[in-house]
C-alpha cells in the first residue's frame, strides 16, 4: 500500500466557522502531488483532549504522515507542539539556539514599539522554542517554526508541525518536504495520475447509471478511484489512479464518451470558460444581461488576455435601460414581456451593435421572487447567443435554486450555448439543457 496520511487542522476558529479552512485543501492537494494518498482531514478546536484524539485516530488509521496546521503561537490556546510531543512519547524541552532565532524575528517589531517591555515579549515568545525533544526544526517564516516529529519508540506516524497562516504554512512546507524525516516517512510514495471529464446537460443520476453499465461491462473501476460531482450545472468525473491503469482509464472514457458523447465537452480537464476563448479565435464578443446582474460579463474577463476578445457587457434591469443602452424595441416588451426570448434576441442584436463586437449574448429571466408570475415562474431564463450576420441560438430554461444558484447556474448554460455557436454543432432540446 502507498504512504498514506491524514491532515489535522487546529483552531476554534476553524472549527466554528469564523474562519474558513483554506489549508486542509491544500495540503491534500500537496500531498496528491507527491504520491501521497490524503486519506482523512480533521479539524478540532483548540483542546488537547481534541487534538490527542485526533492524533491517535490517525495512528489506529495506520497512516504514515501526519500533517497539523495551527496552534503554533505564543498565547496559551496554541498547544500544538505540546499535544504532538506527549503524542510522539517525547519530552518537551527549551532550543536556546530557537529561541535566539525567535528574539531576533522579534527585534524589528521591538523596534517599531518601544513601549513594550522587551522581557515580557521574550517570555512570551519563549514558548515557541520549547518543542518535542530530537524534533528536526523548520525555520520559522512568522515568528513560529515548524517542526517534524518521530515517535520516541519508532512505531506511529511521523507528524509535521506547520503554523496556520497561509503565508507562512505555504514556504514552510517546502522546507519539510526536502527533511531526511520527511522523506523516511514517505519512502512508499507512488504515482498518480489525475484526469477530468466534464458533461453538461444531464443529471448526476445519468452518472451513476454509467458507472453501474460499465461496471457490468467487465472495465475495472476497482483499479481506479472515480468520483462525480455537480458544480454549476455541470457534471465533473474527476478519476485518479496510478500509472499501471492507464489502459483501464482510456477504457473507462471510451465508454462515457460511447453513452455521453452529446453531452460530454471535455475529456481533458478544460473548462467551459477556456474553451470558449479558444474557439472565438480572434472574433469578440459582448454581452447584454438582465437576471444575471453582470455575472456574465465578469466570467468572459476572468481569463488573462480576455481584453482582447471580450468588448463589454451592458447591465440593463429595467426596461428603460433595455431600450436605452440595448436598443431594444419597447413594443416588443410592451407585447412579449421583458423575459422572453424575443426580448433575449434583442439584447444580443443590441450588444453587438452598441458595442461594436462578432457576437452578442443576450440574458433575460426571473432570479428571485419579483416579477414572477404563474406562467413564468422564478427560474425562467431566456438566453440568445448571436454571430453578426451568421447563425444564432435562442432557448428558455427553467433553471433550479435560489437568486443566487438561478444567476450562476445561467453564465454556465450562456457559456454552453456560445460554445455551441462557435462548434456550430447541434443543441439538445430545452429540456436536455437543465443546469
Amino acid at each position: 500500500m502507498s504512504t498514506r496520511a491524514g491532515v489535522l487542522i487546529t483552531g476554534t476558529e476553524v472549527l466554528s466557522g469564523i474562519i474558513a479552512d483554506r489549508n486542509g485543501p491544500w495540503l491534500s492537494e500537496r500531498l496528491r502531488e507527491i504520491g501521497v494518498d490524503a486519506a482523512h482531514i480533521v479539524i478540532v478546536g483548540d483542546r488537547s483532549e481534541d487534538m490527542l484524539a485526533a492524533l491517535r485516530f490517525m495512528a489506529a488509521e495506520r497512516l504514515d504522515l501526519v500533517v497539523t496546521s495551527g496552534g503554533l503561537g505564543p498565547t496559551a490556546d496554541d498547544l500544538t507542539a505540546e499535544i504532538v510531543g506527549r503524542f510522539c512519547g517525547r519530552e518537551m524541552v527549551l532550543d536556546p539556539a530557537l529561541e535566539e532565532r525567535i528574539a531576533e524575528i522579534l527585534a524589528p517589531m521591538l523596534a517599531r514599539w518601544p513601549g513594550l517591555d522587551p522581557e515580557t515579549i521574550r517570555h512570551s515568545n519563549r514558548k515557541q522554542a520549547v518543542i518535542p525533544a530530537g524534533a528536526t526544526v523548520l525555520d520559522p517564516v512568522g515568528t513560529a517554526p515548524g517542526l517534524i516529529v518521530t515517535a520516541a519508540q519508532g512505531d506511529g506516524p511521523t507528524v509535521v508541525v506547520l503554523p496556520g497562516p497561509p503565508r507562512e504554512l505555504k514556504p514552510m512546507w517546502e522546507m519539510a518536504v526536502r527533511t531526511e524525516a520527511f522523506r523516511a516517512a514517505t519512502a512508499g510514495a507512488t504515482t498518480y495520475r489525475t484526469r477530468i471529464l466534464r458533461l453538461f446537460g444531464i443529471p448526476e443520476s445519468a452518472i451513476a447509471d454509467t458507472l453501474r453499465a460499465a461496471s457490468d461491462a467487465a472495465v475495472d473501476l476497482d483499479a481506479l478511484e472515480v468520483t462525480t460531482c455537480l458544480r454549476r450545472g455541470e457534471i465533473e468525473i474527476a478519476t485518479r489512479y496510478e500509472p499501471a491503469a492507464e489502459p483501464v482509464y482510456d477504457a473507462f472514457v471510451d465508454f462515457v464518451r460511447g453513452r455521453h458523447a452529446d453531452t460530454l465537452f471535455s475529456e481533458d480537464g478544460s473548462t467551459i470558460d477556456e474553451q470558449v476563448a479558444a474557439l472565438l479565435r480572434g472574433r469578440t464578443i459582448a454581452v447584454a444581461e438582465s437576471c444575471t446582474g453582470g455575472l456574465m460579463a465578469a466570467r468572459l474577463t476572468e481569463r488573462p488576455g480576455s481584453s482582447a476578445y471580450f468588448k463589454g457587457g451592458l447591465v440593463v434591469y429595467s426596461n428603460q435601460a433595455k431600450v436605452a443602452l440595448a436598443g431594444v424595441d419597447p413594443d416588443v416588451i410592451e407585447r412579449c414581456g421583458a423575459v422572453s426570448t424575443e426580448v433575449a434576441e434583442a439584447l444580443a442584436d443590441g450588444a453587438i451593435e452598441r458595442l461594436d463586437a462578432d457576437l452578442g449574448v443576450g440574458i433575460t429571466g426571473i432570479a428571485g421572487p419579483g416579477g414572477a408570475t404563474e406562467g413564468k415562474p422564478v427560474g425562467l431564463v431566456c438566453f440568445t447567443v448571436h454571430e453578426r450576420d451568421g447563425e444564432r441560438i435562442t432557448r428558455s430554461v427553467n433553471l433550479p435554486g435560489g437568486r443566487a444558484d438561478v444567476r450562476d447556474r445561467a453564465t454556465v448554460v450562456a457559456m454552453h450555448l456560445v460554445r455551441r455557436l462557435l462548434l456550430g454543432s447541434p443543441l439538445p432540446e430545452a429540456g436536455a439543457m437543465r443546469a
